[in-house]
């Protein structure tokens, strides 16, 4: 269930693409549904965050990788968090000071959404 950080009411998950289980390769098929091009980017982080976990020591980097990307799949698989995420991301550098003011924000909003919905 996702919640609407305006109205506080839920609403019912209507994205034609399942929320994929927090596996790499559970992730990676999603991707390839939802936003192909963005595999070999997908492929280069995991990579980078494999090497960065044998250097630490530690898994932190690779839960990290899985977060950030069950994020974006989320973003991508919901029309209307995807739709505001590109609006925001267009007006980040906008000439007017507030409206890019105000596209930091909704950026940061609909991150937060994702992220509470992948961690539900």
């Amino acid at each position: 269930m996702n919640i609407r950080r305006s109205t506080g009411f839920s609403k019912p998950d209507t994205s034609p693409v399942p929320r994929p289980e927090q596996t790499p390769d559970a992730l990676r098929a999603a991707l390839a549904v939802v936003d192909p091009k963005r595999l070999p980017e997908m492929r280069r982080t995991k990579d980078e965050a494999f090497a960065k976990a044998v250097e630490w020591q530690s898994l932190s980097p690779v839960r990290s990788w899985v977060l950030a990307w069950a994020r974006d799949i989320e973003i991508a698989r919901r029309p209307d968090l995807a739709a505001r995420h590109a609006r925001a991301r267009s007006n980040l550098e906008h000439e007017d000071a507030a409206t890019a003011r105000e596209a930091l924000r909704e950026l940061s909003a609909v991150l937060d959404e994702a992220m509470k919905a992948v961690r539900a």
